[in-house]
C-alpha cells in the first residue's frame, strides 16, 4: 500500500513550481518600487472621481 505522504508530494512540487513562477513574473513590479506611483495613480483617480462628481451635481 503507497503511503498517504507521497500523494502530497506532486502537489507540493506543483505548488512551489507556482510559486517560483509568480516570484519570477513579479519580480520587475517589486523591484521598480510602486509606494510613489500607486500615490501618483490614486491621486489622478480620486481627481477623475471628483471631476465626475462635479459634474453629476451640475445636473442635478
Amino acid at each position: 500500500m503507497v503511503n498517504p505522504v507521497w500523494l502530497l508530494l506532486p502537489w507540493a512540487l506543483v505548488a512551489l513550481s507556482a510559486g517560483v513562477k509568480i516570484w519570477r513574473l513579479t519580480s520587475p513590479w517589486r523591484q521598480r518600487g510602486m509606494a510613489s506611483s500607486d500615490q501618483t495613480d490614486m491621486n489622478a483617480a480620486r481627481q477623475t472621481l471628483e471631476r465626475i462628481w462635479e459634474q453629476d451635481q451640475q445636473r442635478r
